[in-house]
């Protein structure tokens, strides 16, 4: 079709032709965002084979997990500024194709430091990728449409993380052509090379209004103060709490406070900082900022203390650990969706205030039942407390992304979902590092010798694990409070229909900002 066939469309034919083009580039991005939560999942199913094929040592072991979350957490911000100043569709290409390529490395790995290198550059390239998906999402989407989008993103991101650990150990136990762990890696291949493809055809470039410069001391500074806080959490347990661990945290909190002094310095100087430090101006920015990172606090403690739980405490299977995670996936994948197409709207944040209450009493739920029935329980027995939980969690994983999202500035849509992400990161990270405290601690002092002594142990350990879940939820409930408490599609659809004018002013503002 010739441009001039093109302008002569009726505006009904091109205005279709457009929208079917930002659905099926949110398709695009959403599949990236699966396979990227699939990822970071998928690999603790498989630590046994891997273990076995690659005669790996425990540190490798560790470095394979916790490698591609240093890389991850410590690039995000700059992925992020990066697809601001050089177009978000440019650094989602750039980072698919980088986590596709390094997927291979991984799954062709021929030693352990082979592997761990791997891991490595496929955390940077995902830290490319993932802060586009939500960019991408705030400036193809208006105001009135993210909510349902962001319904359907938190609909994934509960879907990716539990259908990693049961698509880890389907791929394990299948050994595909004599594979062993192998395919762990590989599916991404297919799916990523398709990404790629269509992303190339289908994803509208998007940059910031003005132009921006990469600021290397931000990136310097903050990729420092981020390696020196999660490298001794990850690896604090394993080398026995040393002091220099210690000293690395707390000085995490100086070079931290030099980056904002830096950024702050920045701005002034010429209006290019790595961190828009004025979004935190914006209440509902650092409001959620404070709810992702104690969500993810959550994250770190629960995912894997139930692992271990399941795997190493009650001796189930892969597998069976896996479907296990089922009944959670779906309530997640449900609660969602209405909470963002049906609840929100209706209620604001009190349906995310009533997500922490519900995850809560799920939790206390999950402590009974287990101090209830021992390491003689059953998937079945599980699965009420887990649907609770799962309904708690999916009121507020998608609402909570458009609340932090909700009135940040669209030239600094990139910086702030890199931001968004590598608070999530550091929560996790800082949950992880709580693990080895009321976790292993537990069982440290029990030091049990004979298999039912070790059931037992990991049943306590994992209860009293909970209980510290429990403490956070409720922290997280109060937080909250600190949330707009009027929906935001609601104040947008106000806004429109009362700026439409017929020169279309309001329409336009609700556009992206798009370089074709």
């Amino acid at each position: 079709m010739t441009s001039t066939q093109s302008q002569d469309l009726p505006p009904d034919r091109t205005r279709a032709a457009a929208d079917r083009r930002r659905w099926l580039a949110l398709a695009i991005v959403m599949t990236a965002a699966f396979m990227d939560l699939v990822d970071v999942t998928i690999v603790n199913i498989a630590i046994p084979s891997i273990e076995r094929d690659l005669s790996a040592s425990f540190g490798a072991i560790q470095w394979i997990t916790a490698g591609y979350a240093l890389a991850f957490a410590a690039g995000l911000i700059t992925g992020g500024r990066l697809g601001d100043i050089y177009g978000r569709r440019r650094l989602f290409l750039v980072g698919i194709a980088g986590f596709t390529a390094a997927s291979a490395l991984c799954g062709f790995a021929v030693n352990a430091e082979m592997l761990v290198a791997s891991r490595l550059l496929q955390g940077a390239m995902a830290a490319m990728m993932v802060p586009q998906v939500l960019a991408i999402i705030h400036v193809t989407f208006p105001a009135h449409e993210r909510g349902k989008v962001f319904g359907m993103f938190g609909a994934i991101v509960g879907l990716g993380a539990v259908s990693g650990p049961l698509l880890g150990a389907l791929l394990t136990q299948w050994n595909l052509f004599g594979l062993e762990w192998r395919p762990i890696f590989l599916i991404n291949l297919p799916v990523g090379i398709a990404g790629l493809i269509l992303g190339r055809k289908f994803i509208v470039e998007s940059r910031a209004d003005r132009a921006l410069r990469l600021d290397l001391v931000g990136v310097a500074l903050v990729t420092l103060g981020l390696l020196m806080l999660l490298y001794p959490l990850t690896r604090g347990r394993e080398l026995g709490w040393p002091l220099w661990g210690h000293l690395c945290m707390a000085g995490s909190l100086v070079v931290f406070g030099a980056f904002v002094a830096y950024e702050r310095r920045k701005t002034r100087k010429d209006g290019s900082p790595l961190v828009e430090l004025s979004l935190f101006r914006v209440k509902s920015f650092a409001a959620g900022i404070a709810v992702q990172l104690t969500f993810g606090v959550v994250m770190g403690i629960f995912f894997l203390v139930w692992t271990l739980y399941m795997q190493m405490g009650l001796g189930w299977s892969p597998l069976k650990a896996g479907l296990t995670g089922v009944p959670f996936s779906l309530a997640v994948s449900a609660a969602a969706g209405m909470s963002v197409q049906k609840l929100v709207p209706r209620f604001g944040r009190k349906v995310l205030q009533a997500g922490a209450l519900t995850f809560a009493a799920g939790l206390l739920l999950y402590i009974w039942e287990a101090g209830r029935y021992g390491t003689g329980i059953e998937p079945w027995q599980m699965a009420l407390p887990l649907v609770v939980m799962g309904a708690g969690m999916g009121l507020i994983v998608a609402p909570l992304t458009d609340a932090v999202l909700s009135d940040v500035p669209r030239e600094h849509a990139g910086s702030a979902s890199g931001l968004i992400n590598t608070v999530g990161q550091m929560g996790t990270a800082l949950g992880l590092g709580l693990v080895s405290v009321v976790f292993f601690g537990v069982i440290d002092d029990r030091r049990p010798t004979t298999p039912a002594q070790v059931g037992t142990a990991f049943v306590d350990a994992f209860r009293g694990s909970l209980w510290w879940v429990v403490a956070v939820a409720a922290v997280i409930f109060v937080v909250m409070f600190a949330l707009p408490a009027k929906p935001r599609q609601e104040r947008a659809a106000e806004t429109v229909g009362e700026a439409s004018t017929p020169s279309g002013t309001a329409e336009k503002d609700a556009e992206p900002v798009l370089v074709h």
